[in-house]
């Protein structure tokens, strides 16, 4: 069995139900809930986990909390006093 996403335009869905409905025996159709709440969750993960990988194998650098705030407010002081 494969488990395929599919974007459906507004005007077909009833066809499309009626279609499934008609094959039923060979199709399962489950909403996904990660999909509901981001259409995106799937390439935000793979991105995540290339990220968390490139930083596991040395690729990037990950900063510290406070060095990434330490930049930042020095950033903002250099724009303050222009």
């Amino acid at each position: 069995m494969q488990t395929m996403a599919v974007q459906i335009e507004d005007n077909y869905v009833q066809d499309f139900m009626n279609y499934v409905n008609n094959h039923s025996e060979n199709i399962t159709i489950s909403k996904d809930r990660n999909l509901e709440q981001d259409p995106y969750f799937y390439e935000r993960q793979k991105e995540l986990h290339q990220t968390r990988d490139d930083i596991k194998n040395g690729n990037i650098e990950m900063v510290s909390h406070e060095t990434l705030w330490g930049n930042i407010k020095n950033h903002l002081k250099t724009i303050e006093t222009k």
